[in-house]
């Protein structure tokens, strides 16, 4: 088996020493970050401040912008530096389309867009209201699509600019508990691989971020009401630190990368599901392939771990009724 991991350490080799990338430096650069207020996304605002970029988050509840605004402000480097707020529904289009025309008239034209807006209901389908439904296609869907849509005319007439699209690692794997989420983010994955086709004549790129259950206030509103099954299944990815998460989103963007993840149990599932997507390298191209048939096996036990995980849970259902 060990022998099966040589061509990965030389492909890695490969990639470190013989094809190193330079990263766009985010200095005077404007960054624009829905969701901004709190989480994965106030992390970025308060990381690409502190690399001199001007910031600007967008979130619905304005106390919170506040609030992240003056956190984003004390990791600024320079006085020149502007960091700005708008309080914005980014499922309403004609919000979106108004908000951002404010922002390139106040802050100028923007250079990077991070899609961080977004939530997650946690039920088995037919536990979900309609109502709850509706919410997580609309914001994490549509509350994507909008603000890409104000941008990227922008960004093709500059022939620059960088699209995240904040997605997780149930864009991947469909998970017990989770089925309207993740239909909401395998659509983004669908999103982020079709527009990286239009754009990449335009010297635009686009970057797929797949985080695992990251420590955020969004992730304490999943928890209600989650299912023991989902709890116990996601528990494998492990739980991670929203700076080390936005830390990784902002490099893997910046270096032009498709898809940014982190944590082993990540790197499997998404070489496993990695198909036709974009591919950043000629190692990473490389990687996939040898790590393919070694990975897959992998995944294979991990997906028999999560089915037995359901058996139990069902069989300690059926006892306690």
């Amino acid at each position: 088996m060990f022998f099966l991991f040589i061509p990965v350490i030389l492909c890695l080799i490969i990639r470190k020493v013989l094809f190193p990338r330079s990263a766009k430096q985010l200095l005077k650069k404007h960054v624009v970050i829905t969701g901004g207020s709190s989480g994965i996304g106030k992390s970025a605002a308060i990381l690409a401040a502190n690399r001199g970029a001007n910031v600007t988050i967008l979130a619905r509840d304005e106390h919170k912008l506040k609030l992240a605004e003056l956190d984003v402000k004390n990791a600024c480097t320079s006085q020149e530096q502007q960091v700005k707020y708008f309080s914005v529904d980014v499922t309403d289009s004609d919000a979106v389309t108004k908000v951002f025309a404010k922002i390139e008239e106040c802050c100028g034209p923007i250079d990077v867009l991070i899609n961080c807006a977004g939530k997650a209901v946690c039920r088995k389908l037919e536990d979900m209201s309609i109502e709850n439904i509706t919410g997580v296609l609309n914001l994490n869907v549509l509350g994507t699509i909008f603000p890409i849509y104000c941008v990227l005319p922008k960004f093709k007439a500059r022939k620059e600019g960088i699209i995240v699209i904040t997605a997780s690692q149930a864009a991947l794997i469909g998970i017990f508990g989770m089925s309207v989420y993740s239909a909401s983010k395998f659509a983004l994955r669908g999103l982020a691989e079709a527009i990286d086709m239009e754009v990449r004549p335009f010297n635009i790129s686009v970057t797929l971020a797949l985080p695992p259950d990251t420590d955020t206030p969004g992730l304490k509103t999943e928890n209600i009401g989650k299912p023991e099954e989902t709890t116990l299944i996601c528990e494998s990815g492990g739980l991670y630190n929203p700076d080390v998460v936005a830390k990784k989103l902002l490099d893997d963007a910046l270096d032009k990368k498709f898809f940014s993840y982190i944590g082993f149990e990540s790197f499997v599932n998404t070489t496993v599901c990695a198909g036709l997507s974009p591919c950043s390298s000629i190692s990473e191209g490389l990687l996939q392939f040898f790590c393919m048939v070694p990975f897959r096996m992998i995944g294979l036990g991990y997906l028999a771990s999560f089915h037995r995980i359901i058996r139990r849970c069902l069989e300690k259902s059926n006892k306690e009724k």
